[in-house]
């Protein structure tokens, strides 16, 4: 056996891959990006038009189903007296309560609508006014607004500068824009502290529960009882189907101005990206629902606000969502 060194020859064997010859290294996998699935869900359920056929479809069931019920309640009723009249006497004055509650609430609704059209009206006059310098129907418009406030403490100050100085305005800017700064300025605050305490409410459902669909179900919520605040706030105190009804024009309105969507001024102006990159994704979902449950605070204030936005500032949704959520996540 030979003890010297072994040559091997490598002639024929294949060359080992050089540095040019390595596969590219794999671009990192980017997260999905933040949404706000909940307040998206909410806001095409609440823009979406029920067609003319489900229209007549449940306007027909609840017909059908009144003749039904009215019916069945008076062959019942009248069954009864001819058994035991006590009884029917009893089941009658019932069913007379009953519908006189039901009369009540109804005419209730009707006020609240007729409010709420009253603040529409409103708006659109000084639109109106703004727009041709109509100083006549500016001081139209202020009358309206000063009876419309006439019982309520806190635009008491605001009715007595407008009383003062508004006979000193000349040009229909002038007295709009006083009327809006006097009288509307505690409202606007007041309207922003429920949009605040809403995107809040958000925010920690949506980063906190882990059950499904219940960000959407606190999101909504949240959505409606805000926009009935902001809508009473302004003097149009809605019932239940006035809120409905300004919920859903809210909501057509964001949608059809593409409000809704989720965009890198808005993360980055609410959070900053080194703020949520720390975080985990269902507390950057928080944070953006809060940021679009923001948004639908201030379009229900251009909506409910007898006045337009001129020489008050509208707020602004980055500032009332790092209000709004200063210390709820942490710092950045």
């Amino acid at each position: 056996m030979s003890k010297g060194p072994i040559l091997i020859d490598l002639e024929d064997a294949p060359a080992a891959p050089g540095p040019s010859e390595a596969p590219p290294v794999p671009d990192p996998v980017e997260p999905p990006a933040l949404e706000g699935r909940a307040m998206q869900t909410i806001a095409t359920l609440a823009a979406r038009r029920p067609s003319r056929l489900a229209r007549l479809f449940w306007g027909l069931l609840l017909a059908i189903l009144g003749a039904v019920i009215s019916v069945a309640a008076w062959d019942f009723v009248t069954g009864l007296m001819s058994r035991a009249p006590v009884l029917g006497y009893a089941v009658t004055a019932l069913i007379a309560v009953f519908l006189l509650v039901f009369l009540i609430i109804a005419l209730r609704e009707l006020a609240a609508f007729s409010r709420l059209a009253r603040i529409d009206t409103l708006h659109r006059s000084a639109e109106a006014a703004l727009a041709g310098n109509d100083l006549t129907a500016a001081r139209g418009v202020t009358q309206s607004l000063t009876r419309l406030y006439a019982r309520r403490e806190d635009t008491r100050w605001g009715r007595e500068r407008l009383a003062e100085y508004g006979p000193e305005q000349f040009d229909a800017a002038g007295l709009l824009g006083l009327a809006e700064a006097e009288l509307l300025t505690p409202l606007d605050e007041a309207a922003t502290r429920e949009i605040e305490a809403a995107a809040r409410q958000v925010a920690t459902v949506t980063a906190i529960v882990p059950l499904a669909m219940a960000d959407v179900v606190a999101a909504l919520t949240a959505n409606l009882r805000m926009i009935r605040r902001i809508a009473e706030i302004y003097g149009g105190r809605s019932g239940t189907l006035g809120s409905w009804r300004l919920a859903r024009a809210v909501m057509t309105h964001l949608v059809a101005t593409g409000a809704v969507a989720v965009g890198d001024d808005l993360i980055g102006s609410v959070a900053g990206g080194s703020v949520l990159s720390k975080l985990s994704r269902r507390f950057g979902e928080g944070i953006v629902n809060g940021a679009l449950t923001a948004r639908v605070g201030v379009a229900a204030m251009e909506v409910c606000r007898p006045l337009p936005f001129s020489r008050v500032k509208r707020p602004s949704v980055t500032g009332l969502v790092k209000r709004a959520l200063t210390g709820l996540f942490g710092q950045g």
